[in-house]
């Protein structure tokens, strides 16, 4: 054996990138290169015990066993530790004619229901009706028709469908809109709440352990697509939520802000379905085009 090749403190993450053949893929050298870079120089910093990396392989383990087909605990520890964002903004940094975008969240776990305009979503009866509006239209502000909003959001009480199989209504609070020649989209829901990711896993113990709260802001979730253009994920948050400025994943953008406005007309509310009054909210969502896209707008 080469001593050269023989393992080191000091020449570890050397030793390890070595190590990879000649026909890897130059992508996956780069990036494996650098995690093993990266993660052997954290456990010189921190002088990890043994204790402590089996702790974490434990945690890891118990992390994944813990993913189901409705509930993704990896997508949750990604976003408490900021990472989720962080990739969600370095890939979207160059969009400023475009909607900001946020984090997907570990609840798109199942296809939205398609519905036609103006549809109520909300289907267990609960929460505080509001009326939501908006339009797609890409950069220049043109139009975009036929665009497909997809929307899901928590319950009046803080869950999602998912959570709550054979409690909640199947895919209450979801929907896939397409807008009409006008690029306009309108639904009917309820003003969202603010509710904490579930903390009965390993992510819930690592909130505790350093002392983070585990709620996110009211919130709905949009995925917008429109053919020839980049797809969006974003949210429509509540203004006004206690938690707009403690995000327990950092999803919160001040573009996303809006006032869910108490709407006080009687003969319009008869027209909705609604109690009068009721709430109503207003989301205008631009796109950005393969075109503006490829010439580096």
């Amino acid at each position: 054996m080469n001593a050269s090749s023989m393992f080191s403190e000091g020449r570890s993450a050397e030793i390890v990138v070595a190590s990879f053949g000649a026909d890897t893929d130059p992508r996956l050298r780069k990036v494996l290169g650098s995690l093993v870079r990266h993660l052997h120089d954290f456990v010189k910093e921190v002088e990890l015990t043994n204790e402590e990396w089996e702790l974490a392989i434990a945690t890891l383990t118990e992390t994944g066993q813990a993913c189901t087909d409705v509930r993704q605990e990896f997508i949750l520890l990604s976003d408490v530790l900021g990472v989720s964002m962080l990739v969600e903004t370095i890939n979207n940094r160059s969009l400023e004619l475009a909607t900001e975008s946020t984090v997907l969240g570990p609840f798109h776990m199942v296809e939205s229901p398609p519905r036609k305009q103006g549809d109520l979503i909300a289907l267990d009866g609960k929460g505080e009706q509001c009326l939501v509006t908006g339009r797609v239209t890409d950069e220049a502000g043109t139009p975009l028709a036929n665009a497909e909003v997809d929307v899901w959001q928590a319950n009046a009480e803080g869950f999602y469908d998912v959570q709550q199989p054979g409690v909640q209504p199947d895919r209450n609070l979801r929907g896939l809109f397409t807008t009409d020649e006008h690029g306009e989209f309108w639904f009917r829901s309820i003003v969202p709440r603010f509710y904490p990711i579930p903390v009965d896993g390993p992510v819930g113990r690592l909130l505790a352990a350093t002392h983070r709260h585990p709620n996110r802001p009211a919130h709905v979730h949009f995925l917008v697509t429109a053919e020839g253009h980049r797809p969006l994920v974003t949210h429509l948050f509540v203004k006004d939520c206690p938690y707009i400025g403690s995000d327990v994943v950092f999803g919160v953008k001040e573009s996303l802000l809006r006032d869910f406005a108490q709407v006080d007309d009687p003969a319009r509310a008869v027209e909705l379905g609604f109690d009068n009054p009721y709430r109503a909210v207003h989301f205008d969502i631009t796109l950005l085009s393969e075109t503006a896209q490829e010439t580096g707008r």
